[in-house]
């Protein structure tokens, strides 16, 4: 890993080719690892995170300083900010990835033919996954942790706003990675703001790669599935919706609609869309509207959600398709369970939603008719 800071000053594409064979050679390693071991690894990377903790908030802190320079907006610098809380957070999070069930060997389906012959589907490691994202150094140790703990080795491209603090990050997570044993090649950063850098991860790295995940905006993405040459797991925009159902209880659907939306607003999780039942939008919506305001949040709705809140601003179409990643929130009242479930089919990207009401039927029908990855009942999109 300390190799890394080379990578600018060589030529790219052989440094990335041997990027690429150094992981494959480790993900050999990695297939056969324990699961004791790979624990160990992530107990010292968090450690080594831990007793880095300082270096790693100077390397921050050069980040951060680029940034404001070059007037990047203050939501995706928050997404990329470090302090000592979210040093241990995700210190923690490795942590807890260590904590889980060993994925590698456990048996999904078995079953047995006429002629005797017994079939097993066996959970596996994948091997080389490469990994491209942006503006969030934690997804450098979360990326990192959750690899290892499968048994695939991992290639990473940050950004380029952050890349001192994922080198930094990237140091510390060497340092684990010998501690314990294993080939500090199992994780690598790839230390240039080059693009082509991307570029050639798309192209497989002459068969290095066998997946490719993109962690970042819907420009990068579309970019990873429209070049890439290897698999892709992706998404898109995190759209997400809460519904406040006429069986809500009015502290709970204020306390989920401001954590949903204000928790973090620049992240994929983060409501951009409240939806209110017509049937109790009165009782519902001018106190859960003052609570969002009155956490720094600009509400933008259609005409009933106006007539409710004069004070709110006028939402377009547009609004309801939008990503704002800010304190901003789209309002829309509907008609029931229903009306909800289709104006998320209209405008929802298929990510997490989640519906407040304290009335059951309501909510398993929200549950089963709910399209999207996760979906929630009485829970924070940003759980």
């Amino acid at each position: 890993m300390n190799e890394q800071a080379a990578i600018a000053g060589a030529d790219l594409g052989a440094t990335m080719t041997e990027m690429g064979h150094k992981a494959r050679l480790a993900a050999r390693q990695l297939a056969r690892l324990p699961g004791p071991v790979k624990d160990a690894a992530l107990h010292a990377i968090a450690g080594a995170i831990r007793a880095r903790a300082e270096a790693i908030l100077e390397a921050n802190r050069r980040d951060m300083a680029a940034m404001q320079a070059s007037g990047t907006a203050a939501s995706f610098m928050d997404r990329a900010r470090l302090d000592a809380a979210r040093i241990e957070a995700i210190a923690e999070a490795v942590e807890a990835i260590a904590a889980l069930a060993d994925p590698v060997g456990a048996v999904m389906a078995a079953w047995e033919r006429p002629n005797g012959l017994k079939i097993e589907r066996v959970r596996t490691p994948l091997g080389v996954i490469g990994v491209i994202y942006e503006s969030r150094p934690n997804v450098t140790a979360d990326a990192a942790a959750l690899c290892l703990k499968a048994g695939n080795a991992v290639i990473l491209r940050g950004g380029s706003d952050c890349l001192n603090s994922n080198l930094a990050l990237a140091g510390a997570i060497a340092e684990g990675l010998k501690a314990a044993g294993v080939d500090p090649h199992a994780i690598q950063v790839v230390a240039t703001p080059d693009r082509a850098a991307v570029g050639m991860m798309l192209s497989g790295l002459s068969g290095a790669i066998d997946v490719i995940v993109p962690r970042g905006g819907k420009s990068l993405v579309a970019r990873v599935q429209s070049e890439a040459r290897v698999p892709v797991f992706a998404h898109l925009e995190g759209l997400c919706h809460v519904y406040l159902d006429k069986g809500a209880d009015l502290d709970m659907a204020k306390a989920i609609a401001v954590n949903s939306k204000m928790r973090r607003v620049s992240i994929c999780g983060s409501a951009e869309t409240l939806l209110v039942d017509r049937a109790a939008a009165e009782r519902l919506l001018p106190p859960v509207a003052e609570a969002l305001a009155a956490a720094g949040c600009e509400l933008r709705g259609d005409s009933a959600a106006r007539a409710l809140v004069p004070a709110m601003g006028e939402a377009s179409e547009e609004d309801y398709r939008t990503e704002y990643l800010a304190p901003i929130l789209s309002v829309a009242v509907v008609d029931g369970v229903e009306g909800a479930l289709a104006h998320i089919a209209r405008y929802g990207s298929s990510h997490t939603e989640s519906i407040v009401t304290g009335d059951d039927g309501a909510a398993q029908a929200f549950l089963d008719g709910c399209d999207s990855a996760i979906v929630l009942h009485n829970a924070s999109t940003q759980f």
